[in-house]
């Protein structure tokens, strides 16, 4: 073809362009004009697209429509003008393994293939309920009619091939931690890297005054994840900001595992700790590394995504077959937790993560059973919730107003994927920054509740000892504030009366006020918590529950 449009192709003119996935088994070449179908940037080869039925000749009208039939090429619009190949593979990543991509840079669109169509089905049913956005651009997105993309070498093709490349070829990453306020620890990194999938080694080390750390994973696509959603946040409230590049090596080579290098594939080697842990090689190409991103990496800036998407995109991926992202950068950790309280008694609680949001909203509810009450005592062991909404029309969705920032990460980070009531939860950053009380006279049927002044919240002093003693869910509850007179059966008959299964009991030997009692799962651990914490045990004696990191 020699850049003029196709009479055979569009038999109306070069005015009447259709929507890209309107077109069936199209071959185009370079072409010039305001109505062309693809941009500029891939406008200098063919490219093929195989549909399935052939009957691709709707139209879009507006952007709430139908998924469509699922197939694994994922149409993508309303694309940022600005978007880059990272970007937009970036939002298939959490789903699995992207396999192909096309950016149509002029019309703001670009396609996705995913390794299966199970994989694009999570993805599209996720992002429809929970809106990507980007700069400022809500994205859309729904099935293609087309069951595969085929390219072709144009330059532009390259590039967005080299970026599929470097997702499955650059496992090692490359990271700074700046405005180090607190101690970061190996032991933080990996629990912080580890949410994003299998951390094979990690070796830190100081340079020019900064500490750094080199991490490797087992692919490149969970590692390209991890960078996709880590790269700027911060650690703790306010400090401690991570900066992430790929690393040029392919391989860390760990001689000890200590405080200052770990490989986790090798329990085995010894810990040598007045040695070096990083031979001379690694440190060598750590030295010669550019403080930004990597020049063999194909993206363009250290900041993949700004943090409004960093943070959304982070906050509800933890369903079935997909690794669970971070929001809170895994803010859960005890020392965390102290750090948090410290920034408290420093004066810093202002200052809080996320930008202030610091309302969730909570969807995949049980509406059989959820009530504000449930909700306020779960996510009242991670902070103090203001008030909570469960939706009139939609009692599958509810907002919770936590007391700051912080405390919603907390609770989001913990949160997210734990079932209730026979459900997985999803909890996200709301775009809302209160949930508004019913107008007077108008009854909302007890949905709505305020807690703003209940004498339940935990954290209500600066510097609480409670934030140290923050743990994600598990199967076994510290139990506080027992009276005397209460002994193990009544405890034990107490949490078995919801039909719960106790597997075993244990007070503490130097203080009879506390015990451990380890439920049947997880999540009747939960339900026994939403129960019974609070529960009038006699004597002026209100029975304190939350989750223990120990176990029995």
């Amino acid at each position: 073809m020699d850049g003029r449009l196709d009479a055979d192709l569009y038999p109306l003119g070069s005015g009447y362009v259709p929507e890209i996935d309107s077109v069936h088994d199209i071959s185009v070449g370079t072409k010039r004009g305001s109505d062309e179908l693809f941009s500029s940037c891939i406008s200098n080869g063919p490219y093929i697209m195989n549909s399935a039925n052939g009957n691709d000749s709707k139209k879009f009208k507006g952007d709430v429509r139908s998924p469509g039939v699922p197939s694994r090429v994922v149409h993508v619009r309303k694309l940022p003008s600005d978007i880059n190949e990272a970007e937009v593979i970036g939002l298939g990543l959490p789903f699995g393994k992207v396999t192909n991509l096309l950016m149509l840079k002029g019309k703001n669109q670009a396609f996705l293939e995913l390794n299966s169509e199970e994989c694009a089905q999570t993805m599209v049913s996720y992002y429809s309920s929970v809106t990507p956005v980007i700069r400022n651009h809500p994205i859309y997105m729904q099935y293609s009619t087309h069951k595969e993309l085929k390219t072709d070498n144009s330059p532009n093709q390259v590039r967005a091939q080299a970026a599929l490349q470097a997702v499955n070829a650059l496992p090692v990453l490359r990271v700074i931690v700046e405005n180090l306020f607190y101690p970061v620890t190996l032991d933080v990194l990996h629990q912080i890297f580890s949410k994003f999938g299998t951390v094979l080694k990690i070796i830190t080390f100081t340079k020019n005054n900064q500490f750094q750390a080199l991490i490797q994973y087992a692919d490149g696509m969970t590692a390209q994840h991890a960078k996709l959603s880590l790269d700027g946040q911060n650690i703790y409230n306010a400090c401690c900001t991570l900066r992430i590049s790929f690393s040029k090596l392919t391989s860390l080579n760990v001689k000890y595992n200590n405080d200052k290098s770990r490989d986790y594939t090798r329990p085995d080697l010894p810990t040598a700790d007045s040695q070096p842990s990083i031979d001379p090689q690694t440190m060598a190409a750590a030295a010669f590394a550019a403080p930004g991103i990597i020049s063999a990496s194909p993206y363009g800036g250290a900041h993949a995504f700004p943090p409004t998407f960093a943070i959304q995109q982070a906050a509800g991926l933890s369903m079935p077959g997909i690794p669970s992202a971070l929001a809170s950068l895994g803010v859960g950790h005890s020392g965390m937790a102290a750090a948090a309280a410290a920034a408290s008694r420093l004066g810093l609680s202002g200052l809080t993560a996320s930008g202030g949001h610091n309302v969730l909203l909570v969807s995949n509810l049980n509406p059989e059973s959820v009530t504000p009450h449930c909700l306020f005592i779960l996510f009242g062991v991670y902070g103090d919730v203001m008030r909570v909404k469960i939706l009139f029309n939609k009692k599958e969705n509810a907002l919770i107003q936590m007391s700051d920032g912080t405390q919603a990460q907390l609770a989001m980070s913990h949160l997210n994927g734990q079932r209730l009531h026979g459900r997985a939860m999803r909890v996200t950053l709301s775009k809302h920054t209160t949930v508004q009380l019913p107008r007077e006279g108008h009854e909302d049927q007890g949905l709505t509740k305020d807690y703003s002044n209940s004498p339940l919240h935990r954290f209500k002093k600066p510097g609480s000892k409670n934030y140290s003693n923050i743990f994600p869910p598990s199967a076994t509850l510290h139990l506080s504030n027992i009276p005397p007179s209460v002994v193990e059966d009544d405890l034990r008959r107490l949490f078995a009366s919801s039909g719960a299964t106790v597997k075993a009991f244990k007070f503490f030997q130097k203080d009879r006020k506390m015990a451990l009692i380890q439920m049947g799962s997880v999540e009747e651990a939960i339900e026994s918590l939403i129960e019974f914490h609070n529960h009038d045990l006699g004597e002026n004696h209100h029975l304190r529950v939350s989750f223990s990191k120990s176990t029995i």
